[in-house]
């Protein structure tokens, strides 16, 4: 075992958009000790009275995944791109190293549960009943490799669920039941979704979107807002789509629901849209309450889209791959990559990049369990960390890291956030008796709450050519189902268009292909079937809603342990009637804009797939949407929250949990851009806290 006692002002366990972010936005600031504050980097007045973060960052992925000079960076991400072009199922993961030593989640590894027993093919300990069907990558720059790229906000509505539509739910092993909302609402998050669509690059076309809330565009955006770049066209296939809908309306539960197709905001790039204006800084101002971040003009520079690692003019526009999932090939999408270089480089006095000395990765490096001092306001005092030689051996060495003068930031995904916590166990005395306690954990709320997106997919083949595969994975969405009285009953949901013909649930073209071979079709015969099929598939997407439940959770177990010996997650997940009805109606929209579409329909649900229910006599099969949230949900106190609206443990002073797990609801919105948003927010506590600690 190795003890390290360096001090450092700041621990970062995650490389993720929510890791990156914060290392970007403090390493972009110091603490003038004349001022006695925290000032923004560029406007240091006198170098000498600066006082420099000390920040460490812990991956769990492999060291090349993290050099980011230019040689290094191209070379691991045209691996990647290799390894995607060489396996067989194109799926999340596949172009990534999958590692024995930091497992990740895989969709290929979910099997049908059969209680009492669990499902433990992969990384993954599924008791069910349900499979739990997203993935994830433990990798440098974590999921935003594979995310798909869409960034729409959340609505006002999804923030209040309890006080506009009443609904409640279970405390945790109780039938009482407790209100939902979140303890910031939308106005409150807004100047930070701003700075995220800033940060990330959205494309998008303010004017275009419609959501069925009561605000206008005006007031959801702002006055003249507009995204950083112009929108990326949408596809011939959506086109065709938006004009056999365009005017029309479905009915569900006796209502009529008018159908808008509104192009998707995206986290890639396009082109730059003059009425952004200038390019921008998030800096922090210093308030007689704190730290105020704002978004700040560079009066002399236009804004730029940001291309790859290792070249920023490759990449400065999307070129249509359609392989952004699982991985783009020139970077036009944004990755947290991009985030996490801005905080180890920065701009020296002579414009050049250089390697900022004040702030470290180490790679290959799993955190496991945090330790309490009891004796010092029950601050984080330690971090343990098993760190594995290389790719090829389990072989690890053992770290303490001393973090008593640290603060503590855990910006993992929603897995693996409440694994460590959940592994961190001290013992008190209280009323002369030991007590065993879970770090961050008073609440019993930390791994519960586990949520997604359950995806319904729908397949048919369209009258004419609509010709998928044109341009990115999705370009335009339905989002008549986002917000309305009905889900006082059943969920809401977002129905993007997807690009993908019926690669997802059926695994074309491989699956037709197989299909004319077995007819006999060879040669001429055999491209005319395919060129008539491959041309016309079309696939609906309808992500629905999930609300937190409790009893959904990831625990551990010392039965189930990875090759580092770490306690692996494990999983139980159900599907309620809230969200089973959802299912129901999202069909019956499906089958109304089917027939309006003269679409014939191919949708199969078996009971041989892996993640399938009855529900009023009808089976419905789920995917899942790769978004894993509400694990360590945030709230106005400790009694049934794991952390404040800023993401800062209620339970230890130093000690940040950071990332979607945080969510209180999910909403009908690709989680990425919210938790950027709140992750940003969140950096306005850290600045605060590193504030009080070098004055003290």
């Amino acid at each position: 075992m190795s003890n390290i006692e360096f001090k450092k002002d700041v621990i970062i366990v995650g490389t993720g958009i929510a890791g990156s972010l914060i290392a970007k936005l403090l390493t972009d600031h110091v603490f003038d000790t004349e001022k006695g504050k925290m000032v923004y980097r560029a406007e240091v007045d006198h170098p000498e009275n600066v006082r420099e973060l000390s920040i460490l960052m812990y991956e769990a992925g492999l060291e090349a995944g993290l050099e980011l000079d230019s040689s290094s960076s191209l070379t691991t991400y045209n691996e990647y791109i290799r390894k995607f072009y060489m396996e067989e199922a194109k799926v999340p993961n596949s172009p990534y190293p999958n590692l024995k030593q930091a497992p990740s989640p895989d969709v290929l590894d979910m099997e049908k549960i059969i209680p009492p027993f669990p499902d433990k093919k992969g990384y993954l300990v599924q008791f069910g009943p349900m499979p739990f069907a997203s993935d994830a990558i433990r990798i440098g720059g974590g999921t935003t490799l594979h995310w798909l790229g869409t960034t729409p906000r959340m609505l006002p509505n999804d923030f209040r669920l309890t006080e506009k539509y009443g609904i409640e739910i279970n405390k945790p092993d109780s039938k009482v039941k407790t209100p939902i909302n979140w303890p910031i609402d939308y106005d409150a998050l807004k100047p930070y979704y701003e700075m995220a669509e800033f940060e990330i690059g959205v494309s998008g076309n303010v004017a275009a979107q419609e959501y069925p809330i009561s605000e206008s565009m005006e007031e959801y955006y702002g006055k003249d807002y507009v995204f950083p770049m112009d929108e990326i066209p949408q596809s011939y296939m959506d086109q065709k789509i938006i004009n056999g809908l365009v005017g029309t309306s479905v009915q569900l539960n006796f209502e009529e629901f008018p159908l808008t197709m509104v192009p998707s905001p995206q986290g890639r790039n396009s082109t730059p849209n003059p009425a952004y204006g200038k390019a921008k800084i998030i800096k922090a101002n210093s308030t007689d309450s704190g730290y105020k971040l704002s978004l700040n003009n560079i009066e002399n520079e236009e804004y730029k889209a940001l291309g790859s690692v290792w070249n920023p003019y490759m990449g400065e526009r999307c070129e249509g791959n359609a392989s952004c999932v699982p991985i783009c090939p020139v970077q036009a999408k944004y990755n947290a990559l991009k985030t996490l270089k801005k905080a180890l480089y920065k701009f020296n006095k002579n414009e050049n990049l250089q390697k900022h000395k004040f702030i470290s990765v180490q790679a290959q490096s799993v955190v496991y369990k945090l330790s309490v001092d009891q004796t010092d306001q029950e601050k984080i005092s330690k971090i343990h960390l098993r760190r594995y030689i290389s790719k090829e051996k389990t072989d690890f060495v053992e770290e303490v890291v001393d973090t008593s003068d640290s603060i503590v930031i855990l910006a993992a995904n929603a897995f693996e956030n409440p694994k460590i916590l959940l592994n961190s166990k001290y013992t008190v005395i209280e009323n002369g008796q030991k007590v065993e306690k879970t770090v961050a954990n008073r609440s019993d709320q930390v791994g519960r709450n586990l949520m997604d997106h359950m995806v319904m997919l729908t397949w048919g083949l369209f009258p004419e050519p609509i010709y998928s595969y044109r341009g990115p994975g999705s370009t335009t969405n339905i989002s008549s189902f986002r917000d309305g009285n009905f889900r006082s009953e059943f969920s809401a949901w977002i129905s993007p268009l997807d690009n993908w013909g019926w690669s997802w649930p059926a695994f074309s073209p491989g699956s037709d292909i197989s299909e004319f071979l077995g007819q006999g079709l060879f040669g001429a015969k055999l491209k005319e079937a395919l060129a008539y099929r491959l041309s016309r598939q079309v696939l609906f997407h309808f992500e629905i809603e999930q609300l937190p439940n409790p009893n959904n959770r990831v625990t551990i177990n010392d039965q189930y342990l990875d090759a580092l010996g770490i306690p692996r997650p494990v999983i139980n997940y159900e599907l309620t009637e809230y969200e089973m009805k959802a299912m129901e109606q999202a069909k019956l929209a499906s089958d109304q804009m089917f027939k309006r579409l003269n679409i014939e329909d191919f949708t199969k649900y078996t009971e041989a797939d892996k993640n399938t229910f009855i529900y009023n006599n009808v089976r419905y099969s789920y995917n899942g949407a790769g978004h894993i949230v509400g694990t360590h949900r945030m709230g106005d106190n400790a009694d049934d929250s794991v952390t404040n609206s800023y993401c800062k443990s209620w339970d230890h002073p130093n000690l940040y949990i950071i990332g979607a797990g945080n969510m209180t609801t999910l909403g009908t919105s690709n989680p990425t851009l919210t938790l950027s948003a709140f992750t940003i927010r969140s950096v306005e506590s850290i600045l605060s806290d590193l504030e009080n600690k070098f004055k003290n």
